[in-house]
This record gives structure tokens, sequence and C-alpha cells, in this order.
């Protein structure tokens, strides 16, 4: 995966979801869950390369972190909650859908209130 087209087809395979472009800026698309509207995937580019910031638990994201130099703290994030993959070809795809997966299943709604 290394376009944003790719990253936001990927995002639409995913259940009851929606594309959006709330800060009238082109370069940043924003993946939401269409029952609470909450964020799982911000995509846009910076330095020539599309990156995505998705949510993950602390330790999640530092174990990431870890494994790949293109997995950052999220820009313009919470560092804690929130973490940048950089898609600039060193992450096996399936790597990056796990991490997007995982930003869904942290952000959609759970028993009957949003996340």
């Amino acid at each position: 995966m290394k376009t944003r087209e790719e990253a936001v087809a990927f995002c639409n395979t995913l259940p009851f979801v929606y594309e959006d472009q709330p800060f009238h800026d082109d370069n940043w698309t924003l993946m939401r869950h269409k029952e609470n509207k909450k964020t799982f995937a911000f995509i846009f580019e910076k330095d020539g390369l599309v990156w995505i910031n998705v949510k993950a638990t602390p330790l999640g994201g530092e174990l990431w972190r870890q494994v790949y130099d293109a997995v950052v703290p999220a820009y313009h994030m919470n560092k804690q909650h929130w973490i940048s993959i950089i898609l600039d070809g060193s992450m096996n795809d399936g790597d990056i859908r796990r991490l997007i997966e995982d930003s869904f299943d942290l952000t959609k709604k759970k028993n009957g209130r949003g996340a």
C-alpha cells in the first residue's frame, strides 16, 4: 500500500464507514464510522509520502514503533493514543491493514456508547 487511493479503498472495505474532508483541505481525508462519526484513519500527504494516523493502545503503539521505522508518533495528534504510518514501501500491506483495523475497532461504538 503506497497511495491515498489504496488506503481509502481498504478503509472502505470495513463495515459502515464513510470518507470525509472536514478541514476544507484536499490533503486531508478522514475515514469515519457511520454510527458514531468517530475517525479511525486520517490520511494525508507529508514530505512527499502518504501518511495514515491511526488509533493504537499505548503499549501497541510503542511496540509497532519499535518494529518499523515507518511507524512514528502521530503527526498533529495525541502521541500516547495515536501513531502515524508512513507509506514508504517498508511495511507489508498486511501489517498496515492490521493497524487500520485495530484503529477501527478501538473507535467503533461499543455497548450502546461511543468509543
